[in-house]
């Protein structure tokens, strides 16, 4: 029934030609939409709706799912699990240097010291519920899309992008925003779950609308890789490297 599927699950490691590139893309994005979105709130007004306050970076971080998306459903669980661990590891490192720079103590003479540490002065809550989030949410993410790429035999992509983003984005805000916010002083607790449950319907609606996307980003690997890995005897544990 899955005869090419396992064939593809069998196949040797090859030299890919563009996993680099999507790895790098990834890891290029969740930085941008941690580091520079979130220091600046954005407001908008919708028709029906009125003016609708959002963090900036809202709007760019669900690339990094689809980008995770892609990974599995073209290289599979395995290589996307090695890209999580990079994209982890570089905000890790990009959350210490930006702390340790903020705390350096500024010369004299230089008068932008405020403006830093709003920029880049998040608190090592807010940081590590991020990391926190941010690791299970993808995994969970690469996880159900693989499995359903099996439960579909490889149809309905669009199932699983959006289906796999639900959950993986939904598991995201449940830990980011209780973990970095609850009892903060900075959102009032009565109206947490509904700034986590905005923020969510924002990411899964990016991840909609960028669908036609994805499935032409996919299409193309596919074809120039000669790819399209299915996770028939995957190990999916998030602790390990190994491709």
């Amino acid at each position: 029934m899955h005869d090419e599927a396992s064939l593809a699950a069998r196949r040797p490691a090859a030299p890919y030609r563009y996993y680099d590139l999507v790895m790098a893309a990834f890891v290029a994005v969740y930085l941008c939409s941690n580091l520079i979105g979130p220091a600046k709130a954005a407001q908008v007004t919708l028709p029906l709706l009125g003016p609708v306050t959002f963090g900036a970076g809202v709007l760019f971080f669900p690339i990094s799912y689809i980008f995770g998306d892609i990974l599995t459903e073209v290289y599979g669980y395995a290589r996307a699990r090695r890209v999580i661990w990079a994209g982890f590891a570089a905000m890790a490192f990009a959350s210490a240097m930006a702390w340790i720079v903020v705390h350096l103590p500024p010369a004299p003479e230089w008068r932008n010291q405020a403006a830093y540490e709003v920029a880049f002065g998040s608190t090592w809550r807010i940081v590590l519920a991020s990391l926190v989030a941010f690791f299970c949410g993808e995994f969970v993410n690469s996880f159900v899309l693989a499995k359903m790429k099996i439960l579909t035999r490889g149809r309905w992509l669009w199932t699983r992008t959006i289906g796999s983003t639900i959950v993986g984005e939904g598991v995201d805000s449940a830990l980011f925003y209780p973990l970095a916010f609850y009892d903060s002083g900075l959102i009032p607790n009565e109206i947490l779950w509904q700034v986590m449950l905005s923020q969510f319907v924002v990411k899964v609606m990016v991840e909609v609308v960028f669908t036609p996307v994805t499935y032409r980003v996919v299409r193309t690997l596919k074809r120039a890789e000669n790819e399209d890995y299915y996770d028939l005897q995957t190990n999916f544990t998030p602790f390990s490297l190994k491709a």
